[in-house]
């Protein structure tokens, strides 16, 4: 029997269902826009991101015009510093020089868990440290230019180079298998662009000095020891020679610069990398190598190196603990690359994240047909 016969069967007035409001066209558009800049700032934060690559500090391990993708998680992404920050934009708006951040609220960064530390060899995306490197100006470390060079030594590491040979805690370091140096090219003439093309070298690889009294023309090229040897065999090229400008007496440009000495690019150290918990002794001798590191980027408020004497908040301190590690990098183009033996160490908090693969690779010089490097797609980078 049913018991609630006083009941219609039909819906009142008031409990039928409103038919859903349909969102207008530009309504569809902001939602779904919206929707890619947060899930593309998301992946670029948390996993992976783009970038290119150019100048030649790597070649021919990286070429001018690779563009890849760099690993986020291989380390552990950084918490960012600067949250104020229009998505997708660093340092600048797009094709201005207006910033693209504000630097009002400057959080403390952290560091998520990674499954593996920056190791030797790696191919390593970091925020330069220096302000000179960093078109003079005091960026927040999140924002500081992008710089990729392989990690050479790791914390707690001595490094040495001796005529070109890098030593890390006395041993010969594995060299990368496409590394190049300088060398002096002596021709009987110009040489023909054509010629240069052939040999595949583009603008980025040679630089013309001169012409001597002899009427010979010197190049200098950044080579691999290989393909200098193939140019050695050439009938126009009367010498290839070793450019001894790289190693000849102290180069004024290295780090660090208040040790002066005999160091070069070519022959360097022994210097040994900091670790967080490494202690030292101050005096002239540490303060000359690592006074500036403390200084700027020990995660100091105040801290300043006078001569030979450190003071923190105002009080001397007779030994210093590092709070943080620290990396050093170099390009794979020895001799055509600002890497820390010019600026000095890399911090912990500094590293952006790890080379991955190549997804894309255009050739500036070549015509429109040639352009694309299509050998070089999703090569994974060693």
């Amino acid at each position: 029997m049913n018991w609630k016969f006083w009941k219609s069967d039909k819906p009142a007035a008031d409990q039928s269902t409103a038919p859903p409001v349909r969102k207008s066209f530009w309504r569809e558009w902001f939602d779904a826009i919206a929707f890619a800049v947060i899930a593309a700032t998301l992946i670029r934060w948390l996993i992976m991101e783009a970038y290119t690559i150019p100048t030649p500090s790597m070649e021919n391990s990286m070429l001018v015009g690779d563009f890849l993708f760099v690993s986020k998680f291989h380390y552990g992404t950084r918490t960012p510093k600067t949250p104020l920050q229009i998505p997708l934009t660093h340092q600048k708006i797009w094709f201005t020089e207006i910033p693209s951040y504000i630097d009002w609220i400057q959080l403390p960064q952290y560091r998520l868990p990674g499954f593996s530390s920056v190791q030797r060899g790696d191919v390593v995306v970091f925020n330069v440290p220096p302000k000179e490197l960093n078109e003079n100006k005091v960026y927040p470390v999140d924002l500081k230019t992008n710089y990729i060079k392989r990690c050479i030594a790791i914390p707690g590491d001595v490094i040495t180079i001796k005529s070109r040979q890098v030593f890390i805690n006395g041993q010969p370091s594995e060299n990368p298998p496409k590394m190049q140096f300088s060398y002096l090219i002596y021709a009987k003439d110009e040489i023909n662009p054509r010629n240069l093309e052939s040999l595949e070298l583009d603008p980025d690889d040679y630089n013309l000095l001169g012409r001597l009294e002899d009427n010979q023309v010197v190049y200098q090229m950044f080579l691999t020891p290989d393909k200098a040897e193939e140019l050695k065999k050439i009938p126009y090229i009367t010498a290839v020679a070793d450019d001894h400008r790289t190693h000849e007496g102290p180069d004024f440009r290295i780090f660090p610069k208040s040790k002066g000495g005999s160091w070069n690019g070519d022959d360097f150290g022994p210097l040994t990398v900091p670790k967080e918990g490494m202690t030292i002794e101050v005096n002239d001798s540490t303060m000359s190598l690592y006074g500036e590191t403390i200084m700027y980027y020990d995660l100091n408020d105040n801290a300043v190196v006078r001569e030979g004497k450190l003071t923190i908040d105002g009080q001397e301190v007779n030994q210093y603990t590092f709070k943080q590690d620290y990396y050093f990098m170099m390009g794979d183009n020895r001799h055509n690359s600002l890497d820390s033996r010019y600026w000095g160490f890399v911090p912990a908090d500094h590293i952006v994240g790890k080379g991955f693969f190549i997804w894309l690779s255009i050739d500036k010089y070549e015509s429109f047909f040639g352009k694309i490097r299509w050998s070089r797609f999703f090569n994974l980078i060693r």
